[in-house]
Protein backbone atom coordinates (compact mmCIF):
# COMPACT_ATOMS: atom_id res chain seq x y z
CA UNK A 1 0.00 0.00 0.00
CA UNK A 2 2.55 2.49 0.72
CA UNK A 3 4.17 1.49 -2.62
CA UNK A 4 1.15 3.15 -3.91
CA UNK A 5 1.93 6.94 -2.82
CA UNK A 6 2.91 9.61 -4.38
CA UNK A 7 5.56 10.91 -2.65
CA UNK A 8 6.25 14.25 -4.66
CA UNK A 9 2.48 15.09 -3.92
CA UNK A 10 2.35 14.57 -0.39
CA UNK A 11 5.77 16.48 -0.12
CA UNK A 12 4.32 19.08 -2.01
CA UNK A 13 1.59 18.11 0.33
CA UNK A 14 3.04 18.87 3.99
CA UNK A 15 5.85 20.88 3.05
CA UNK A 16 5.41 22.70 -0.01
CA UNK A 17 8.08 21.80 -2.14
CA UNK A 18 8.11 20.78 -5.74
CA UNK A 19 11.21 18.07 -5.74
CA UNK A 20 12.76 15.67 -3.86
CA UNK A 21 16.58 16.32 -3.04
CA UNK A 22 18.97 14.25 -3.92
CA UNK A 23 18.68 10.70 -2.37
CA UNK A 24 15.58 11.63 -0.25
CA UNK A 25 12.88 9.64 -2.30
CA UNK A 26 14.70 6.55 -2.38
CA UNK A 27 15.41 6.91 1.68
CA UNK A 28 11.85 7.64 2.48
CA UNK A 29 10.38 5.03 0.34
CA UNK A 30 12.67 2.28 2.14
CA UNK A 31 11.69 3.11 5.38
CA UNK A 32 8.22 3.21 4.01
CA UNK A 33 8.48 -0.05 2.75
CA UNK A 34 9.66 -1.41 6.33
CA UNK A 35 13.33 -1.93 5.63
CA UNK A 36 16.13 -0.50 7.40
CA UNK A 37 17.92 1.69 6.60
CA UNK A 38 21.46 3.76 6.87
CA UNK A 39 21.79 7.41 5.79
CA UNK A 40 24.99 9.15 5.18
CA UNK A 41 24.41 12.86 4.20
CA UNK A 42 26.24 16.59 4.77
CA UNK A 43 24.35 19.09 6.78
CA UNK A 44 22.04 20.64 4.58
CA UNK A 45 21.49 17.53 2.49
CA UNK A 46 18.05 17.18 4.05
CA UNK A 47 18.27 14.69 6.34
CA UNK A 48 15.49 15.58 8.60
CA UNK A 49 13.13 15.54 5.86
CA UNK A 50 13.75 11.41 5.42
CA UNK A 51 12.24 10.66 8.82
CA UNK A 52 9.47 13.65 9.00
CA UNK A 53 7.28 12.82 6.15
CA UNK A 54 7.21 8.96 6.73
CA UNK A 55 6.27 9.74 10.60
CA UNK A 56 3.39 11.74 8.89
CA UNK A 57 2.18 9.30 6.20
CA UNK A 58 2.51 5.92 8.56
CA UNK A 59 0.56 4.69 11.44
CA UNK A 60 1.53 5.49 14.95
CA UNK A 61 4.46 7.37 16.29
CA UNK A 62 7.78 7.94 15.02
CA UNK A 63 10.88 7.91 17.58
CA UNK A 64 13.88 10.25 16.66
CA UNK A 65 16.98 9.76 19.22
CA UNK A 66 18.69 13.11 19.04
CA UNK A 67 21.39 14.45 21.45
CA UNK A 68 20.81 18.09 20.77
CA UNK A 69 18.20 19.89 22.64
CA UNK A 70 18.59 22.52 20.25
CA UNK A 71 17.49 20.71 17.17
CA UNK A 72 14.58 18.86 19.13
CA UNK A 73 13.03 22.42 19.82
CA UNK A 74 13.73 23.88 16.26
CA UNK A 75 12.38 20.72 14.85
CA UNK A 76 9.15 20.36 16.71
CA UNK A 77 8.34 24.04 15.98
CA UNK A 78 8.82 23.39 12.52
CA UNK A 79 6.70 20.59 12.16
CA UNK A 80 3.76 22.34 14.02
CA UNK A 81 3.67 24.74 11.62
CA UNK A 82 3.47 22.47 9.27
CA UNK A 83 -0.03 21.11 11.08
CA UNK A 84 -2.77 22.50 12.70
CA UNK A 85 -2.36 19.94 15.48
CA UNK A 86 0.33 21.29 17.82
CA UNK A 87 0.23 17.56 19.21
CA UNK A 88 1.74 16.58 16.21
CA UNK A 89 5.12 16.79 16.95
CA UNK A 90 7.00 16.98 20.43
CA UNK A 91 10.62 16.09 22.54
CA UNK A 92 11.24 14.35 25.72
CA UNK A 93 14.27 15.40 27.08
CA UNK A 94 15.76 16.62 30.80
CA UNK A 95 14.41 20.66 29.92
CA UNK A 96 10.85 18.92 30.88
CA UNK A 97 9.25 18.74 34.14
CA UNK A 98 6.65 15.85 34.87
CA UNK A 99 4.07 17.47 33.88
CA UNK A 100 5.14 18.63 30.41
CA UNK A 101 5.74 15.02 29.96
CA UNK A 102 2.25 13.62 31.18
CA UNK A 103 0.92 16.26 28.25
CA UNK A 104 3.26 14.63 25.52
CA UNK A 105 2.49 10.92 26.53
CA UNK A 106 -1.38 11.99 26.78
CA UNK A 107 -1.10 13.51 23.28
CA UNK A 108 0.62 10.38 21.76
CA UNK A 109 -2.29 7.62 23.36
CA UNK A 110 -4.19 10.04 21.95
CA UNK A 111 -3.16 9.26 18.43
CA UNK A 112 -1.84 13.41 17.59
CA UNK A 113 1.50 12.98 18.05
CA UNK A 114 3.68 12.07 14.39
CA UNK A 115 6.55 12.37 15.50
CA UNK A 116 8.82 12.54 19.12
CA UNK A 117 11.87 13.31 19.77
CA UNK A 118 13.95 11.66 22.75
CA UNK A 119 17.05 12.29 24.37
CA UNK A 120 18.92 8.59 24.67
CA UNK A 121 19.00 9.74 28.50
CA UNK A 122 15.54 9.49 28.59
CA UNK A 123 15.05 6.68 25.95
CA UNK A 124 16.85 4.39 28.12
CA UNK A 125 14.83 5.02 31.45
CA UNK A 126 12.42 2.17 31.76
CA UNK A 127 9.59 4.17 32.60
CA UNK A 128 9.86 5.82 29.01
CA UNK A 129 10.39 1.71 27.89
CA UNK A 130 7.40 0.42 29.38
CA UNK A 131 5.26 3.39 27.82
CA UNK A 132 6.60 3.08 24.50
CA UNK A 133 5.93 -0.62 24.51
CA UNK A 134 2.19 0.42 24.89
CA UNK A 135 1.56 2.80 21.89
CA UNK A 136 1.96 1.75 18.00
CA UNK A 137 5.90 3.37 16.94
CA UNK A 138 5.92 3.38 13.59
CA UNK A 139 9.94 3.58 13.18
CA UNK A 140 12.94 4.56 15.15
CA UNK A 141 15.13 7.37 13.62
CA UNK A 142 18.71 7.23 15.00
CA UNK A 143 20.12 11.29 14.08
CA UNK A 144 23.84 12.03 14.63
CA UNK A 145 24.09 8.34 14.32
CA UNK A 146 27.71 8.59 14.64
CA UNK A 147 27.78 9.28 18.30
CA UNK A 148 27.20 5.28 18.88
CA UNK A 149 30.54 4.58 17.47
CA UNK A 150 33.31 4.52 19.78
CA UNK A 151 35.03 4.90 16.30
CA UNK A 152 32.85 8.37 15.66
CA UNK A 153 34.33 11.30 16.49
CA UNK A 154 31.80 12.20 19.03
CA UNK A 155 31.37 8.90 20.57
CA UNK A 156 28.55 9.44 23.58
CA UNK A 157 28.47 6.39 25.93
CA UNK A 158 24.38 6.81 26.29
CA UNK A 159 24.31 5.91 22.85
CA UNK A 160 25.59 2.81 23.37
CA UNK A 161 22.70 1.37 24.77
CA UNK A 162 20.60 1.80 21.68
CA UNK A 163 21.07 -1.35 20.63
CA UNK A 164 18.09 -2.68 23.00
CA UNK A 165 15.68 -0.58 20.45
CA UNK A 166 15.98 -4.08 18.61
CA UNK A 167 15.55 -6.45 20.86
CA UNK A 168 12.92 -4.74 22.87
CA UNK A 169 11.47 -3.34 19.09
CA UNK A 170 12.05 -6.57 17.23
CA UNK A 171 9.77 -5.44 14.45
CA UNK A 172 10.07 -1.81 14.16
CA UNK A 173 11.95 -0.65 11.28
CA UNK A 174 15.20 2.00 12.10
CA UNK A 175 16.66 4.41 10.29
CA UNK A 176 20.31 5.31 11.32
CA UNK A 177 21.50 8.81 10.17
CA UNK A 178 24.53 10.64 10.13
CA UNK A 179 26.46 13.60 8.50
CA UNK A 180 30.04 12.23 9.31
CA UNK A 181 31.22 8.17 9.06
CA UNK A 182 34.12 6.44 7.49
CA UNK A 183 33.52 2.96 6.42
CA UNK A 184 34.98 1.71 9.64
CA UNK A 185 32.30 3.61 11.92
CA UNK A 186 29.40 3.20 9.33
CA UNK A 187 29.72 -0.65 9.21
CA UNK A 188 29.83 -0.32 13.67
CA UNK A 189 26.68 1.89 13.77
CA UNK A 190 25.28 -0.91 11.48
CA UNK A 191 26.50 -3.55 13.93
CA UNK A 192 25.62 -1.48 17.33
CA UNK A 193 22.05 -0.90 16.11
CA UNK A 194 21.49 -4.41 14.81
CA UNK A 195 20.43 -3.43 11.61
CA UNK A 196 19.22 -6.08 9.12
CA UNK A 197 20.46 -5.77 5.92
CA UNK A 198 20.23 -2.26 5.55
CA UNK A 199 20.13 -0.31 2.79
CA UNK A 200 23.16 2.00 2.59
CA UNK A 201 22.64 6.14 1.14
CA UNK A 202 25.83 7.56 0.43
CA UNK A 203 25.68 11.23 -0.37
CA UNK A 204 28.54 13.33 -1.70
CA UNK A 205 30.05 16.26 1.02
CA UNK A 206 31.11 18.01 -2.25
CA UNK A 207 29.02 21.56 -1.53
CA UNK A 208 29.86 23.92 -4.41
CA UNK A 209 27.78 26.72 -3.02
CA UNK A 210 30.16 27.03 0.04
CA UNK A 211 33.38 28.58 0.22
CA UNK A 212 35.98 27.21 2.99
CA UNK A 213 39.45 28.79 4.14
CA UNK A 214 42.05 29.11 6.57
CA UNK A 215 43.70 31.70 8.65
CA UNK A 216 46.57 30.88 11.11
CA UNK A 217 49.30 32.43 13.03
CA UNK A 218 47.17 34.87 14.64
CA UNK A 219 47.79 36.29 18.23
CA UNK A 220 44.50 36.38 20.51
CA UNK A 221 43.93 40.36 19.89
CA UNK A 222 44.86 39.34 16.25
CA UNK A 223 42.01 36.83 15.94
CA UNK A 224 39.85 39.04 18.13
CA UNK A 225 40.25 42.43 15.44
CA UNK A 226 39.96 39.45 12.41
CA UNK A 227 36.61 38.12 13.70
CA UNK A 228 35.30 41.62 14.17
CA UNK A 229 36.29 42.97 10.82
CA UNK A 230 35.11 39.90 9.36
CA UNK A 231 31.30 40.36 10.79
CA UNK A 232 31.78 44.18 10.26
CA UNK A 233 31.92 43.56 6.69
CA UNK A 234 28.86 41.27 7.00
CA UNK A 235 26.60 43.22 8.41
CA UNK A 236 22.75 41.72 8.54
CA UNK A 237 24.23 38.18 7.82
CA UNK A 238 23.53 35.46 10.38
CA UNK A 239 26.21 33.78 11.71
CA UNK A 240 27.92 31.60 14.20
CA UNK A 241 31.34 31.65 15.77
CA UNK A 242 32.03 28.02 17.39
CA UNK A 243 34.08 28.09 20.56
CA UNK A 244 35.98 24.80 21.95
CA UNK A 245 34.80 25.70 25.90
CA UNK A 246 31.67 27.24 27.41
CA UNK A 247 33.65 29.92 28.58
CA UNK A 248 35.41 31.36 25.51
CA UNK A 249 31.43 31.73 23.96
CA UNK A 250 30.97 34.13 27.19
CA UNK A 251 34.05 35.99 26.35
CA UNK A 252 33.64 35.70 22.33
CA UNK A 253 30.17 37.13 22.98
CA UNK A 254 31.35 40.62 25.54
CA UNK A 255 34.31 41.58 23.22
CA UNK A 256 31.53 41.37 20.10
CA UNK A 257 28.75 43.18 21.93
CA UNK A 258 31.30 45.94 23.02
CA UNK A 259 31.77 46.41 19.50
CA UNK A 260 28.14 46.77 18.79
CA UNK A 261 27.30 43.46 17.56
CA UNK A 262 24.18 42.13 18.32
CA UNK A 263 25.56 38.81 20.11
CA UNK A 264 24.12 35.68 21.92
CA UNK A 265 25.48 33.02 23.87
CA UNK A 266 24.32 29.14 23.50
CA UNK A 267 25.96 26.41 25.65
CA UNK A 268 25.01 23.08 27.66
CA UNK A 269 26.00 25.13 31.32
CA UNK A 270 22.49 27.75 30.60
CA UNK A 271 19.33 26.90 31.74
CA UNK A 272 16.84 25.22 29.30
CA UNK A 273 15.05 29.19 29.05
CA UNK A 274 18.17 31.00 28.15
CA UNK A 275 19.06 28.06 25.92
CA UNK A 276 15.07 28.63 24.43
CA UNK A 277 15.47 32.76 24.09
CA UNK A 278 19.13 32.25 22.13
CA UNK A 279 17.68 29.91 20.07
CA UNK A 280 14.42 32.27 19.45
CA UNK A 281 16.25 34.96 18.88
CA UNK A 282 18.81 33.94 16.39
CA UNK A 283 15.62 32.54 14.58
CA UNK A 284 13.86 35.52 14.61
CA UNK A 285 16.99 37.88 13.68
CA UNK A 286 16.66 39.74 16.98
CA UNK A 287 20.78 38.82 17.01
CA UNK A 288 22.90 38.58 14.04
CA UNK A 289 25.20 36.27 15.95
CA UNK A 290 25.87 33.53 17.96
CA UNK A 291 28.53 32.06 20.22
CA UNK A 292 27.80 28.45 20.96
CA UNK A 293 29.50 25.19 21.68
CA UNK A 294 28.95 22.50 18.82
CA UNK A 295 25.86 21.51 20.79
CA UNK A 296 24.01 24.29 18.68
CA UNK A 297 23.23 24.96 15.00
CA UNK A 298 23.02 21.35 14.05
CA UNK A 299 19.78 20.98 12.45
CA UNK A 300 18.94 24.89 13.05
CA UNK A 301 16.10 25.35 10.07
CA UNK A 302 17.50 29.04 9.29
CA UNK A 303 17.47 30.24 5.24
CA UNK A 304 19.97 33.09 6.02
CA UNK A 305 22.89 31.98 7.91
CA UNK A 306 25.50 32.92 5.32
CA UNK A 307 29.40 32.03 7.63
CA UNK A 308 30.30 30.09 9.91
CA UNK A 309 33.73 30.90 12.28
CA UNK A 310 35.52 28.15 13.87
CA UNK A 311 37.59 30.02 17.00
CA UNK A 312 39.54 27.03 17.67
CA UNK A 313 40.50 24.56 14.90
CA UNK A 314 38.01 21.53 15.41
CA UNK A 315 39.44 18.56 16.41
CA UNK A 316 39.17 16.36 13.04
CA UNK A 317 37.88 16.59 9.80
CA UNK A 318 34.79 14.71 11.14
CA UNK A 319 34.22 17.55 13.18
CA UNK A 320 35.03 20.61 10.88
CA UNK A 321 32.06 18.59 8.54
Amino acid sequence: MAGKINLTDQLKKYFGFDNFKGNQEPIIQNLLDGNDTFVLMPTGGGKSLCYQLPSLLMEGTAIVISPLIALMKNQVDAMRNFSEEDGVAHFINSSLNKGAIDQVRSDILAGKTKLLYVAPESLTKEENVEFLRSVKISFYAVDEAHCISEWGHDFRPEYARMGFLRNQFPNVPMIALTATADKITREDIVRQLQLRQPQIFISSFDRPNLNLSVKRGYQPKEKSKAIIDFITRHRGESGIVYCMSRSKTETVAQMLQKHGIRCGVYHAGLSARQRDETQDDFINDRIEVVCATIAFGMGIDKSNVRWVIHYNLPKSIESFY
